[in-house]
This record gives C-alpha cells, sequence and structure tokens, in this order.
C-alpha cells in the first residue's frame, strides 16, 4: 500500500516537472495545447517511472545477490529449476505491472479514438509533397484550399540563411477556433502519407482509397506546426503541417474573408485569355507545383521518372496529350493527378508556361480547352 502511494506520488511529482519544464527542454515533447495532448503527456511520465522504479528494484536486487552471495564468500549456488513460488512470482507481478499499465492507456487510446459529436469537419487529403483541406462541415463548411511548403528554395538550396521555422512554415494555415472539437477525416491521393500534429496529441495515416479519422480540441491560441511522419517519397521532409488557433470571433472573420475570396477568384473558364497574361500566372503555378520534380529549367529529374520539359516534342506538340497529362497523372510515375487539385485556368495556365519557356515556343492552351478535356 505504502508502495503503491510512494509512486503515486512520484508518477505525479514527474508529470508537474516535466510541464512546468517543458518549454526548456527541445528534447521533450511539445508544450501541450489540448486536454488530449497533457493525457498523452501524463501517461508518457506515469509510465516512465513506473519503468524506472521496476528497473531499480530489479537490477537493485540482482547487484545485491550477486554481491552478498559471491563465491569468495563460500556460498554455493542455489537451484531453482521447477521452484513453483518462483515461477509463481514472475508470472503474477508482470502481469499485475501490465494491469496497472494498460489501464490508463485504454482510457487514452479509447479517448483518442472517439470522434463523435464534433464542431467541426475537416477533410486532410495528403499529395506529394502537400496537404489539402476541405471544411466538410461545421462553420466553415465549403471552403477548400491546398497548403504547401513556404520556406524558399534559396534557404532550401543554401543560396540565404535558413529562416526560424525553416522547412515549417506553408502558404496556407489550418485555421481553427479555440475551445471546439475538431473532427478530421484522412485519406491520400497517391501513397500513404500522416498528419501529425503533437502539441493536439493527434496523429493518423492518410491512406489512398480509405477514410479514417482523429480529433483534437485546442485549448491555446497559437500556431502548431509539424510535418508528414510517414516516408512518402522525394520531398518527404518538405511537407509541413502548421495549425493556427484563433478565437471565435477572429475564425468568423476568417471564414468571411476565405468565402469572399473564393468568390472573387473563381474562374471564368470561358475567358480567352492573352498568352502572356497565362504565361505570367503559370510561372507561379509552376514554382509552387512542378518545380520540386522538374526542376527550375525544366531539366526534370531522371531519377524520379520526371522528363526534361525543356525541348520536349511531347510538350509542345497536340494539346491533348499535355492537358491529359496534367489532369491524371501518369501511372508508375511521380506525374500525380491535378484535375481536382488545380482549376481548368490554373492548368491552361502552367501549360502555357511549359509549351513557352526554355526554349520550347507552341500555342498557348486555353481553360475552355481544358474544361472540355475534363469533361471527357
Amino acid at each position: 500500500m505504502k508502495g503503491s502511494k510512494l509512486l503515486g506520488a512520484l508518477g505525479g511529482l514527474a508529470a508537474a516537472a516535466a510541464s512546468s519544464s517543458a518549454h526548456a527542454l527541445a528534447w521533450y515533447f511539445q508544450s501541450p495545447g489540448s486536454q488530449l495532448a497533457r493525457d498523452i503527456d501524463h501517461l508518457h511520465q506515469y509510465v516512465m517511472w513506473l519503468i524506472i522504479v521496476i528497473f531499480v528494484g530489479v537490477f537493485g536486487f540482482m547487484f545485491y545477490a550477486c554481491f552478498a552471495h559471491r563465491k569468495s564468500k563460500g556460498h554455493a549456488a542455489e537451484q531453482f529449476h521447477e521452484n513453483t513460488a518462483v515461477e509463481i512470482l514472475w508470472t503474477v507481478i508482470p502481469a499485475i505491472i501490465l494491469v496497472i499499465i494498460a489501464w490508463p492507456v485504454t482510457k487514452v487510446v479509447i479517448a483518442q479514438k472517439d470522434t463523435s459529436s464534433p464542431d467541426l469537419t475537416i477533410k486532410v487529403t495528403g499529395y506529394q509533397w502537400k496537404w489539402g483541406y476541405d471544411y466538410v462541415r461545421g462553420e466553415g463548411e465549403g471552403i477548400s484550399f491546398v497548403s504547401m511548403l513556404a520556406t524558399p528554395r534559396e534557404q532550401i538550396e543554401g543560396r540565404q540563411p535558413k529562416g526560424e521555422n525553416y522547412l515549417l512554415e506553408v502558404d496556407n494555415e489550418l485555421v481553427v477556433p479555440i475551445g471546439k472539437k475538431i473532427r478530421v477525416i484522412t485519406t491520400a491521393a497517391d501513397v500513404i502519407h500522416s498528419w501529425w500534429v503533437p502539441a493536439f496529441g493527434a496523429k493518423q495515416d492518410a491512406i489512398p482509397g480509405f477514410l479514417r479519422d482523429l480529433w483534437f480540441k485546442p485549448e491555446v491560441l497559437g500556431t502548431f506546426r509539424s510535418q508528414c511522419v510517414e516516408l512518402c517519397g522525394k520531398e518527404h521532409g518538405f511537407m509541413p503541417i502548421v495549425v493556427r488557433v484563433v478565437s471565435q470571433e477572429d475564425y468568423a472573420k476568417w471564414v468571411a474573408q476565405q468565402q469572399q475570396q473564393t468568390a472573387a477568384q473563381a474562374d471564368d473558364p470561358n475567358k480567352k485569355w492573352e498568352p502572356k497574361d497565362l504565361i505570367a500566372r503559370g510561372e507561379k503555378v509552376y514554382g509552387t507545383i512542378c518545380v520540386a520534380c522538374h526542376q527550375a529549367q525544366g531539366q526534370g529529374t531522371p531519377a524520379m521518372k520526371a522528363p526534361a520539359l525543356a525541348g520536349d516534342k511531347f510538350v509542345t506538340g497536340p494539346k491533348n496529350g499535355p492537358i491529359d497529362t496534367v489532369l491524371n497523372g501518369r501511372p508508375g510515375t511521380a506525374m500525380q493527378a491535378f484535375g481536382k487539385q488545380l482549376s481548368d485556368t490554373e492548368i491552361a495556365a502552367v501549360l502555357t508556361y511549359v509549351r513557352n519557356s526554355w526554349g520550347n515556343k507552341a500555342p498557348e492552351v486555353q481553360p475552355a480547352e481544358v474544361q472540355a478535356r475534363h469533361k471527357q
């Protein structure tokens, strides 16, 4: 009884010490931003201190037995073969320890899986190598965007000093309100990814063809950063996750702003663009999406089966071929389907840019032509 009280006191003291020093320890867990993350932190401390007590007890007894009963003192080895008492002890004691660990662990695991009654539901889709976010239920329903790495290529290639949030910054953050239960549905469009925000105790693999879910309830305002934690290809280390927690009032303003931007940015696919305007817009799309595989000067990456675009006759040939490739991808290569990620205008723009860069020269692609292939 006394031993159990001592163990509980040690666990509580360790958890409190860890909570107060978590900010100062770079190698420790991220500071908890939700009750679930705190429960995981306390569980970790509880199990670690229990293991330490067991370690000290077992090895202390072993070292004492070796020292006190050594041969130089005239002790002869005891025979414990088929000793019933010993057999019972080393079976029952570990079983009790497992129950002591399993009880709190089970409570936390069950809590992690309880995605019922969410205030907001967001679908997260993993792509090589970015995240797609769709607000599918709750305030903000209908908002969709793609979140990509915002760290400049100059920093990645060592031509500029690395910033404070190197490889942990994105162009579009996932914004959620504080104090609301957020359900996240994960899936993937190509390979297995994994969406993980340790400050919320939230982690779930994103698997092509499957819908899996998790939840978190943020209790701290601020920005929380993480990365994909499933090896997913060449740019795996360049696939950050950034969640910004705001007040309910600020969240309502953000939702209104996003809805206005969506309406303002909606392109008319029947609009006929000037080639120079398509090229200018396509350069931006290429710089954020295509450059990782096809390189800045269109020289390609043979190891990834990403062909050179400069001087490629397929690129500058009949329009339908390049359009279909961008819309539907190419199986067996890193070229994924962008038909659901980019608008018809963005696809037309990037194709026009590629067909008229690095020495290439070919007629522009209009959004209406992409739309026509999209519907087939």
